[in-house]
């Protein structure tokens, strides 16, 4: 359908699919290739989704270009050139509309339109889909490609909206660029957006005020041009390393070591993490097997890493403010920056801590602390997002006999696979909570669901059943199971927006699947052969046969 199509079509297309990032990209092109009739709806005006939206200044992957790419065409993997080892989000959105433009994705996509809600109909099988443009599709399947990261959330900080100067989140960055040149700026959080944004701000400011309520974990990225050989290494290799990724716990190939850290002697301990720190990125939880499930081991990485930032950062008060004390490292998200640590030695950037001296309020010239009043120009907000399920729980999603998403996720998510949910026929979610998914190499995992739904699709129809959905007590045996195996690691002593615990009132669910991306497909896949076992299927209505 064109994109500015406004009518409601009477008869039913077989998918709706929600959003227009990778998952939404791959999901459409899949279903092309079944023969099957989809529309994607896109609340922005372009693909690329996370990348789309999450433009701020130093915004990059932290997955290596040559591995955070689609495996599932050869033609596009070898036609693409990544510039830089780690990429950023420019070159990232210009791959999205590459894959987009080249597989002709853009006729079936309605772009600057959110949906807002969806209703099972028992009688036909099948969705009525509303959007804020005020059109009704009825679909047999809906999927949500929504993101895990795409719902923004602003502090709840006294006095916010009264600040009168410019206001940005880290979520939702302008499209046009943004110039911080001769600006007191105050940046209010210190995750994943924060230390990517804060050194690239810091060079532009007059001056830069780093407001942090609990530090983070940062690894160097060691960025730096794409060394043509080590391209041409992996697009040589590129079969095999798609297929080795599959079978990784994170979807990413890389170096393991297969040995406890009180294994080794202090200096042979000391020698492997040197090693990691120079090889950069996510590579250094993997420094050994052990780092997230026994507490004695991780602490030896975290007493290297504070030795580090102690080094790096010259002011002794100031570096002990960095250390993260409050969680095992690794069991946040860790992050991957580019002198981040070194940006606080700048003499225009000041370091507030929130323990010492907590926000008061937003004022109109700036922020008060119990102890001291700002005034900024402009105030970046980095404070993340209701990751996993804030933009589903935003949509109206009444299934079979009424039942509500929001009513039946009131005490967290339940999903079974992460794929489904009891209740909602004929839906099914990309990466959903209780899936690898942010556990993951985001790529790995989008392509292992659109390829499962995508083949569970093409089966229904091979055997004329009309609707699939998860049965509850395999459901609730999964939540259960992903919950057992998170609680066997470390992970669940952070605070962590995996658990939810970002979001005031929201509950403290561990929402990714902590058992790994390899053991995961080999349970979809044995799953998928069982003739889709802990799911229940229905054949098809004699008067959906008859109407279509």
């Amino acid at each position: 359908m064109p994109q500015d199509a406004g009518h409601s079509d009477p008869r039913a297309i077989d998918v709706v699919i929600v959003g227009a990032g990778f998952a939404g990209l791959y999901m459409l092109h899949r279903l092309r290739g079944l023969g099957m009739t989809a529309r994607i709806f896109e609340a922005g005006s372009g693909v690329g989704g996370t990348w789309y939206w999450n433009r701020y200044p130093g915004a990059r992957c932290d997955v290596e270009s040559m591995q955070y790419s689609f495996g599932f065409s050869d033609e596009l993997q070898q036609e693409w050139q990544w510039s830089e080892l780690f990429s950023g989000q420019p070159e990232i959105l210009r791959y999205a509309n590459f894959v987009a433009d080249k597989l002709d994705l853009r006729r079936d996509i309605t772009f600057n339109t959110r949906v807002q809600s969806a209703a099972w109909n028992e009688g036909s099988q099948s969705w009525a889909v509303g959007t804020d443009q005020g059109e009704t599709v009825r679909a047999h399947h809906v999927v949500m490609a929504t993101g895990c990261l795409s719902s923004s959330r602003m502090p709840d900080i006294a006095g916010r909206d009264s600040f009168r100067g410019r206001t940005y989140h880290t979520g939702q960055w302008p499209h046009e660029p943004v110039d911080f040149t001769g600006q007191v700026v105050g940046v209010i959080g210190t995750g994943s957006s924060a230390i990517q944004s804060i050194p690239v701000i810091a060079a532009q400011a007059k001056h830069v005020y780093v407001f942090q309520r609990t530090p983070n974990f940062s690894i160097p990225s060691r960025n730096g041009p794409m060394p043509a050989e080590y391209e041409a290494e992996w697009k040589r290799d590129y079969a095999r390393r798609r297929a080795e990724a599959r079978k990784m716990r994170s979807g990413v190939v890389s170096p393991l070591n297969d040995k406890s850290a009180l294994a080794d002697s202090e200096a042979e301990r000391r020698a492997n993490y040197e090693q990691r720190w120079k090889l950069g990125g996510t590579y250094f939880m993997q420094a050994y097997n052990d780092l997230a499930l026994n507490k004695a081991s991780n602490d030896t990485a975290v007493a290297f890493v504070h030795e580090k930032i102690r080094a790096i950062v010259h002011d002794p008060k100031v570096a002990e403010k960095l250390l993260p004390t409050n969680h095992p490292i690794g069991t946040k998200r860790i992050c991957v920056d580019t002198d981040y640590y070194e940006t606080f030695n700048r003499p225009n950037v000041t370091l507030v801590d929130l323990h010492d001296t907590p926000i008061r309020e937003i004022t109109q010239a700036g922020l008060d602390t119990t102890a001291q009043s700002y005034a900024f120009d402009a105030i970046v907000f980095a404070t993340g997002f209701d990751a996993m399920t804030g933009t589903l729980l935003k949509i109206d999603i009444a299934g079979r006999d009424g039942a509500s998403l929001r009513e039946a996720w009131s005490a967290g998510p339940h999903t079974f696979l992460g794929l489904m949910t009891a209740g909602l026929p004929n839906m099914f979610m990309v990466t959903g909570p209780g899936s690898p998914s942010v556990l993951s190499n985001m790529m790995v995992s989008i392509e292992q669901h659109v390829d499962w739904i995508a083949d569970c699709l093409a089966w229904m129809r091979a055997h004329a059943q009309g609707a699939i959905e998860a049965d509850g007590a395999a459901q609730e045996a999964w939540v259960m199971h992903v919950n057992d195996v998170a609680h066997r690691t470390l992970y669940p002593q952070a605070n962590s927006w995996y658990m939810g615990a970002n979001i005031p009132g929201k509950p403290q669910v561990f929402m990714p699947y902590i058992g790994g991306v390899g053991a995961y497909r080999e349970k979809c896949d044995a799953i998928a052969q069982a003739g889709y076992e802990g799911f229940r299927l229905s054949p098809v209505h004699a008067a959906v046969q008859a109407a279509e």
